[in-house]
C-alpha cells in the first residue's frame, strides 16, 4: 500500500490491519485513526471498530457511526453522537464506527480569547500550530454555532458526494460548548481531509454536530501537536497516494446546499 513519501517525512505514520492484534497507542502526542476519508468517499460506511476499542486509544476526538449515523464527538473520554434530527445521545461501547480519529489529549498551556468570529478562530489556531497534525479543544461561550449532521444511510450506500447534499444544518447559541477536532496537512489528502475538522458538543449535552461556523464570545483554546499518527485499516481498505480533488469535491458539495 503506497503512502505519500512527503507525508512520511512530515511525521511518523504507521499503518496496521485490523485483523492484527490491537496495539496500545494511548501515549501523549499520538493520534489514532480507524479507516480513511478515501474509504468514506468510496461509500464504505460499515462500522468495523467498536467505540470501546476506539476509546482505548484516546479521550478526545471525532468521527461518525455505522452507516454514517450522525456526528461522533469524544470529549473527556466520553462518546456522544449528534444526529440529523438535532438530538444528542451517549454512544454505547459496542456501537461500531467506520471512521474516527482520537488522541490522548495532552495540550500545551491554554490560550485565552474573546470576541472572535469563525475565521479569526481558525487563524489563531493556525498561528499557534507548530506541527503538521494538531489536535484542539476549544471551550467557552459561543454567540453562534452553525452545525450539521447527515441522516443514517441504508444499503446500497450512496456516494458520499450525494450524502453531503442531504445534510441538515441548524444554528445553536448563545451556548456554552466545547469544540474538538484536528488539523491535517494537504499531504494527508485521502487519509484525511486537509485543514481544520471540528465537532461541537454543548455543555448540557443537548446539542452539537459538525462545525460550519463558530463565533466565540470568550473561551480557551488548547492545542496538542501530534508526532505520530497510527492508522488502522479495516478489511478491504487500503492507503494509496494522496487522492486528487477529494477536499475540493467535499467543499463544493457543501457549498451547493448552503443557504
Amino acid at each position: 500500500m503506497p503512502i505519500d513519501s512527503e507525508l512520511i517525512h512530515a511525521l511518523h505514520l504507521s499503518v496496521e490491519d485490523h485483523d492484527a492484534a490491537l496495539t496500545d497507542h494511548a501515549a501523549a502526542h499520538h493520534v489514532f485513526q480507524t479507516s480513511t476519508v478515501q474509504a468514506l468517499i468510496d461509500s464504505q460506511y460499515e462500522g468495523d471498530l467498536t467505540i470501546a476499542e476506539l476509546l482505548a486509544h484516546g479521550d478526545l476526538g471525532l468521527g461518525t457511526l455505522d452507516g454514517l449515523d450522525g456526528e461522533l464527538v469524544v470529549v473527556a473520554g466520553e462518546a456522544y453522537v449528534a444526529r440529523a434530527d438535532g438530538s444528542v445521545s451517549p454512544v454505547s461501547g459496542d456501537t461500531r464506527t467506520p471512521f474516527a480519529v482520537v488522541t490522548p489529549f495532552a495540550p500545551d498551556p491554554p490560550v485565552h480569547v474573546e470576541g472572535i468570529d469563525h475565521e479569526e478562530l481558525l487563524a489563531i489556531l493556525d498561528a499557534h500550530s507548530t506541527v503538521p497534525v494538531q489536535a484542539v479543544r476549544v471551550s467557552g461561550r459561543f454567540s453562534r454555532l452553525r452545525v450539521r449532521s447527515v441522516p443514517k444511510q441504508q444499503v446500497p450506500y450512496p456516494p458520499l458526494d450525494d450524502v453531503v447534499t442531504t445534510q441538515v444544518e441548524w444554528e445553536i447559541g448563545p451556548v456554552n460548548a466545547t469544540l474538538v477536532g484536528f488539523r491535517f496537512p494537504l499531504l494527508a489528502t485521502g487519509l484525511e481531509v486537509p485543514g481544520w475538522h471540528l465537532h461541537a458538543l454543548a455543555e448540557d449535552r443537548c446539542s452539537g454536530g459538525h462545525v460550519l461556523i463558530a463565533d466565540l464570545e470568550r473561551g480557551t483554546l488548547e492545542l496538542d501537536g501530534a508526532t505520530e499518527v497510527h492508522c488502522e485499516l479495516p478489511p478491504g481498505v487500503a492507503i494509496t497516494r494522496a487522492a486528487d480533488g477529494i477536499a475540493e469535491r467535499l467543499r463544493a458539495a457543501e457549498t451547493r446546499i448552503r443557504p
